[in-house]
């Protein structure tokens, strides 16, 4: 048997119990739209629509879907300032939505309480880390989630395009001191997502364990206090979104020109590997990644991890 057909049979054989498809959108909550919304236009990203009924805003860039929650009853209450914005949401594409979020709470998640109102979607979702909230997604083809519940800004481009090639990477997530095991068994067990040795890193940022998602199209990166520093509970949390992009330095040239600011230090710096915004609108923080196009995207479809690892 050949070397592909045996990579081939090893990436069938990795399970992916929901059908997952990688990420549909990844959600902000913020008391201050206006203020988060300018910093992701300077990302690149477009605000396309607007919920029918909510304080809510769709924006996109690319194949990226990004959505700011400024609805009061939505806005994080524990732990946090209202003025701190939060990454409080992401929402995986599935096979069966229903099915999906069955099998969750069989395995012991929390099923979120339903937010639709009246002519909505009721979109499945659970619990997270802090106060975030994991969907689950089934319409992200031709029919999608958007066509009901928003609606498209007149005369805007509903299809950005990215700039430098941009396209979701995947979360960082910190965790509390020596609870990396709690969390890998959480998404390996009701996800099928997989640690990266120890040897593999991705960017710029050492730290932290990664785990793939079954899909091999978004991973997670866990990270956990230094040494004996002071850690609550409150500071668990989905912490930066990564953005994965071909040419890192060229995307970092293309936003420092939109008034990016990145950061530079002995110890951060940008790179061909990644790089790393400087913190805006209350806490966001937004890190590049190197990856391989349209390469990577075919060795991630069969699990094989891209070349471009140190």
């Amino acid at each position: 048997m050949s070397q592909n057909a045996i990579e081939r049979e090893s990436a069938d054989q990795v399970p992916n119990p929901l059908g997952m498809e990688g990420v549909e959108f990844i959600e902000f909550a913020t008391a201050k739209p206006q203020v988060l919304g300018a910093v992701l236009e300077s990302m690149g990203f477009r605000q396309i629509a607007r919920h029918r009924s909510r304080e809510v805003t769709l924006f996109r860039q690319g194949p990226m879907n990004l959505i700011v929650n400024s609805q009061p009853v939505d806005l994080p209450r524990v732990g946090k300032p209202k003025s701190q914005t939060t990454i409080s949401a992401f929402a995986i594409r599935v096979r069966d939505a229903q099915a999906a979020i069955d099998r969750a709470v069989e395995l012991g998640a929390w099923a979120a309480p339903a937010r639709a109102r009246a002519m909505e979607l009721n979109i499945p979702a659970m619990h997270g880390v802090g106060d975030s909230l994991i969907y689950f997604i089934d319409r992200f083809d031709e029919f999608s989630i958007y066509s009901v519940d928003f609606r498209p800004i007149p005369g805007v481009d509903q299809n950005p395009p990215a700039i430098a090639g941009l396209s979701y990477f995947g979360i960082v997530q910190y965790v509390g001191a020596r609870r990396s095991e709690d969390w890998i068994e959480f998404y390996k067990r009701l996800f099928g997502f997989t640690p990266v040795p120890d040897s593999v890193r991705f960017g710029i940022m050492p730290k932290g364990v990664l785990l793939q998602s079954p899909c091999g199209k978004f991973w997670l990166q866990l990270v956990e206090p230094e040494g004996d520093a002071a850690f609550v509970a409150s500071d668990e949390q989905l912490n930066r979104v990564g953005l994965g992009t071909p040419n890192v330095l060229r995307a970092v040239e293309a936003l420092q020109k939109r008034g990016i600011e990145f950061m530079a230090s002995d110890l951060v710096h940008t790179s061909e590997r990644g790089a790393l915004t400087a913190v805006a609108a209350g806490g966001v923080i937004f890190e590049l990644v190197h990856t391989t196009s349209p390469l990577a995207k075919v060795e991630a479809a069969n699990h094989i991890l891209p070349p471009t690892l140190a």
